[in-house]
């Protein structure tokens, strides 16, 4: 649902009529897969460390803004430092490895798309079953133990940020439905599983804390709920999804674009640039349920543009940023943002500051994705 068949047509036409520039994108993003054909599959088996549950099928994983407390015996209860990772989140690899895994189905499923090399289909379709769909192997549809605080709680509604890469995950296994290497019953099982994960997402205890979040987590947490309904056919609770971000947007967006709960972080212009995600995500999937978020504007003038149009001179540092940002801050998220923005309000100013960032072409898969 976030790739556009139509521009991924358009790409692939010019390569074939030998245009240089679709041909150096696909030649790049071959070269990326050709690397991943080797890549061993990845489970939530992989962990070396057990749930609370005692089955390893649960997705689990470490609160990163939590730390030993050292004014305690035992360290705990963890106290927070927002911003500062906790180095020991990485001893639970779930979280990493539905990320690399998510991120590697797309460039081989996209590569086939391209190239109609059955090798990618094919090592796409294998680490998919492995993660969703093989017994011994995959994951148990819920996040009950997503972000645990050390002495405190077992898993949070918050982990729930951690399945974004399930977005991009569907996006391929759509892609791959016209290869031979995933058959109908597999696209059938993988949806089922979405829809499964969707309802503990809609009724659990931690879902319904993510879904009321008045910040990156809600509309993080709907841009997820409105793509696995429209994956597995739920049109209805799409659109109702989809509308539920107006609200998001009147809570988070004041009349000149800052987005007030995202700037109190200690990295604000990190977090203003991902939760233009989450709402660009949510828009490009609303279109499909037939709500328009991209134009519209919230009781207080705000709207997704103005908020995008706020940041860009601080994410281009075309103004010194006011607000805390004590890690660095990737161009690259920005960039994405700008490529799909300049087609969405006619405003080619977009492309041009894009090309402050890069002035030729970016990663293959953006480009692709998002170029022209």
């Amino acid at each position: 649902m976030s790739w556009d068949g139509a521009r991924l047509n358009t790409w692939r036409e010019k390569a074939l009529s030998a245009d240089t520039t679709a041909r150096a994108l696909i030649s790049s993003l071959r070269t990326q897969a050709d690397k991943l054909l080797d890549m061993q599959p990845l489970s939530v088996l992989d962990k070396s460390i057990t749930p609370v549950s005692g089955n390893k099928h649960d997705y689990m994983s470490q609160a990163p803004y939590f730390w030993y407390d050292s004014t305690k015996p035992n360290g705990l209860p963890y106290i927070r430092r927002d911003g500062q990772r906790n180095p020991e989140i990485y001893k639970i690899s779930d979280h990493h490895n539905l990320g690399e895994l998510s991120n590697s189905v797309q460039v081989l499923s996209l590569t086939w798309y391209m190239t109609r090399d059955t090798r990618y289909a094919e090592k796409a379709a294998l680490l998919l079953r492995h993660w969703f769909l093989d017994a011994a192997t995959k994951m148990n549809p819920h996040l009950d133990y997503g972000q645990a605080i050390p002495g405190i709680n077992n898993g949070r509604g918050i982990g729930i940020i951690e399945t974004i890469p399930l977005i991009g995950i569907a996006d391929a296994a759509i892609l791959l439905e016209g290869s031979a290497a995933w058959s109908p019953a597999d696209a059938k099982t993988l949806q089922q599983w979405y829809a499964q994960y969707l309802h503990w997402m809609l009724t659990s205890k931690n879902g319904m804390e993510e879904h009321a979040a008045a910040n990156n987590h809600g509309t993080w947490y709907l841009a997820q709920a409105t793509d696995f309904a429209l994956f597995t056919g739920d049109t209805a609770t799409a659109r109702t999804l989809a509308e539920e971000g107006k609200t998001k947007m009147e809570h988070q967006i004041a009349a000149d674009g800052k987005m007030a709960a995202e700037l109190a972080r200690t990295n604000g212009l990190g977090y203003s640039t991902y939760n233009l995600q989450a709402f660009f995500t949510l828009a490009r999937l609303a279109r499909h349920t037939r709500v328009d978020l991209f134009t519209y504007t919230n009781t207080q003038q705000g709207s997704i543009r103005k908020a995008f149009d706020w940041l860009i001179p601080y994410a281009l540092d075309r103004k010194k940023w006011e607000y805390q940002q004590i890690g660095g801050y990737n161009k690259e998220d920005i960039y994405a943002l700008l490529l799909q923005a300049a087609p969405i309000y006619n405003d080619a100013s977009y492309i041009s500051d894009a090309r402050l960032i890069h002035a030729g072409h970016g990663n293959a898969l953006t480009e692709l994705s998002w170029g022209f």
